[in-house]
């Protein structure tokens, strides 16, 4: 069964994570208030509420990269990857990871990139070529 995750967390300015989120990455705003507002975020609820957002460090080692902990994640299939790495790269966000190729030939296989929204808040998007083995060993 596959269902849909609800995740909130703090921005600084609600009219940046619109143009972020809504404008760059193409998410549809739902409800909102003064002080938060819900996306679509790829199918998944996100809510942005005013406040501080939270530490982040680059901590967790994976293959050759530190990235930044915490941070939130999607696993997208290759295409719909490859068209969003595309809009990012021609609207020059500044990754933290560009669009690349990890663990290349191995079970796990995926493509990622990593960058942050303008509160500071780190993002992984990843693509498979095949999203029934995202979880294979």
């Amino acid at each position: 069964m596959r269902t849909s995750f609800h995740l909130a967390y703090h921005v600084r300015d609600l009219d940046e994570a619109r143009a972020f989120y809504g404008s760059l990455l193409g998410c549809r705003e739902g409800r909102s208030t003064d002080t938060w507002v819900d996306f679509d975020f790829f199918g998944h609820q996100i809510s942005l509420h005013l406040g501080e957002p939270f530490a982040v460090t680059n901590t967790g080692l994976v293959g050759d990269h530190q990235v930044p902990m915490p941070h939130l994640g999607l696993v997208m299939a290759m295409p719909d990857w490859k068209d969003l790495a595309e809009r990012l790269t021609s609207q020059q966000v500044d990754f933290v990871i560009p669009p690349s190729v990890r663990f290349e030939g191995e079970a796990g296989e995926q493509a990622t990139m990593f960058f942050r929204d303008p509160s500071g808040n780190p993002i992984e998007v990843k693509g498979f070529a095949d999203l029934d083995k995202v979880f294979t060993k």
